[in-house]
């Protein structure tokens, strides 16, 4: 399962207190140490596109404490930092600033949340007005965001088209992925990933029309087109309109991100073997219309997964 969306609490750690003491003996001074720094909280990219599962049990993270100031001056020693993995492609919005963050490059690291700083022991207080006070400070608490995160896929290739239009089942023969396969609409739940010669190809679950406005499934996951390089509309020939079936698609694109529609595109016309020669030439010289490659194809047809293997993978 590929968790894509989660809502989190991330903390930086409480600062350590300060200590109140004295040297030993009278009319001593106070030699009470600072309280350490707490950890800050660190977001940085990893490949493993399922590292938001953990979100799932995993809602409120927070960095480690800094530790107490001690006697003699000794100093707490300061908290640990955190690093949290999260996919290249994650964006995160802080729910009640409304700042944002996004990890775009395999080399990003962010800092999320700054560790509270610790308190000062009472030595820091001493003057000569003041020679033992009998007070230190508390450590601060660290910084604390709520999150939205949103993981927008970054594949080379994006399966899009209707359910039932053959996408899951184009992805396994094209890369082995196993995605679930089946006769009825929604059959994909979730994106699913498979990888060809080194590429990453997304199937995206199958868009309605309605989908920009929360029909079916598809705007959950139309954030993940933003992201691919070419898209791969499947439009299945066992429609008795694959023209209206791609405009569909297409209607929907743009009127979640109009930007959509400038991605390079391949038409794929699947379930070719289902259609003698002349049905065939007939659907081909309709969707000509649209300027497009296109590509009628079927996973019965071994040749012709071949060569649209040799054609995005040239």
């Amino acid at each position: 399962m590929l968790i894509d969306e989660a809502e989190i609490t991330l903390k930086g750690g409480h600062g350590g207190a300060g200590k109140v003491s004295f040297f030993p003996g009278e009319k001593s001074g106070p030699d009470g140490g600072n309280g350490g720094r707490g950890g800050d909280v660190y977001i940085s990219t990893t490949s493993d596109l399922t590292a938001l599962n953990r979100f799932t049990r995993d809602k409120t993270l927070i960095a480690e404490k800094g530790g107490d100031g001690g006697g003699n001056r000794k100093f707490g020693s300061d908290g640990q930092d955190m690093e949290i993995k999260m996919p290249i492609g994650t964006y995160l919005l802080d729910k009640k600033t409304g700042e944002e963050f996004e990890l775009k490059n395999t080399e990003d690291k962010i800092l999320i949340a700054k560790g509270g700083l610790g308190g000062r022991g009472n030595a820091e207080f001493k003057s000569p007005r003041r020679t033992t006070p009998m007070y230190a400070q508390p450590g601060l608490p660290g910084q604390e965001r709520e999150l939205k995160v949103i993981l927008k896929l970054i594949a080379d290739f994006g399966l899009i088209g209707l359910p039932n239009s053959g996408k899951s089942s184009l992805l396994n023969e094209l890369t082995a992925a196993s995605a679930k396969v089946a006769n009825y609409p929604f059959t994909t739940l979730e994106p699913n990933l498979g990888v060809l010669d080194g590429r990453v190809i997304a199937d995206i679950p199958g868009l309605i029309e309605g989908a920009s406005a929360g029909k079916g499934l598809g705007i959950k996951f139309l954030k993940h087109i933003e992201k691919v390089g070419l898209l791969l509309y499947t439009v299945s020939l066992e429609s008795d309109d694959p023209v209206r079936d791609y405009q569909t698609v297409r209607n929907e694109l743009e009127k979640y991100n109009p930007e959509l529609l400038e991605k390079k595109e391949i038409i794929l016309l699947t379930k070719s073997d289902l259609l003698d020669k002349k049905d065939l030439e007939n659907k081909l010289k309709l969707m000509k219309k649209f300027k497009k490659e296109i590509f009628p194809i079927s996973i019965h047809d071994w040749d012709s997964i071949s060569k649209l293997k040799e054609h995005i993978t040239p």
